[in-house]
């Protein structure tokens, strides 16, 4: 599992440029079948609209696609695509809904138009960073529990959660390359008396870079 950059639901966003009416909507999917009936269910909602130009990019098979709908060759899907891949986002898909308001636009008016109405639907979904990481539980006496909880700040673990019993259990997600170290942090902390119980590994959102 490697670090990517994605969003993290469907959104929409919407502008007017010379009376014609641009939607763009963003929805996160993980195959091409997702991608396609994201697409699909885009156009079933916009029938009536002039374009549904879209761009989708995929981490499976490292997939790339695009569609002009219609639009002049290279003035609608090429520059989605471009935001996405100059955003460095993947597993998104893009569709950018037009209704024509009577006015042309010229090629370089389209391209502008298609690009921002792709950054504006990224930009209101807000991009995430995934990446591997680790479960871990730490069970411990109360008199370590401050010194392990600062020290579990300091290695950004994310997905916290305190048990407080006969004894406190803290149970987290920690970045998968940063596992190695907190152990030893861990141990030298406690002179050896606590240990970290390391769990499987999934992809997360991260709070910090």
């Amino acid at each position: 599992m490697e670090k990517y950059r994605t969003v993290g639901k469907f959104c929409e966003a919407e502008f007017v440029e010379k009376r014609s009416r641009f939607l763009s909507a963003v929805m996160p999917v993980t195959c091409e079948k997702e991608a396609l009936d994201f697409l699909a269910q885009r156009r079933s909602q916009f029938w009536d609209a002039t374009h549904n130009v879209y761009a989708y990019s995929l981490r499976e098979g490292n997939v790339r696609r695009y569609s002009d709908d219609a639009e002049p060759q290279g003035t609608a899907g090429l520059p989605t695509l471009d935001v996405l891949q100059k955003s460095e986002v993947t597993d998104v898909c893009v569709v950018t809904t037009r209704y024509f308001g009577g006015v042309l636009l010229g090629t370089g008016g389209l391209v502008r138009a298609y690009s921002h109405a792709a950054k504006l639907a990224l930009e209101t979904a807000g991009i995430l960073t995934m990446a591997p990481v680790t479960r871990c539980r730490i069970s411990c006496e109360y008199v370590w529990y401050g010194k392990l909880d600062a020290l579990l700040a300091s290695f950004d673990a994310i997905q916290r959660e305190n048990d407080f019993a006969d004894r406190v259990t803290l149970s987290f997600a920690l970045r998968t390359e940063r596992v190695g170290a907190l152990q030893t942090a861990v141990t030298d902390a406690t002179g050896g008396r606590v240990q970290m119980e390391i769990g499987d590994e999934f992809v997360a959102p991260l709070e910090k870079e």
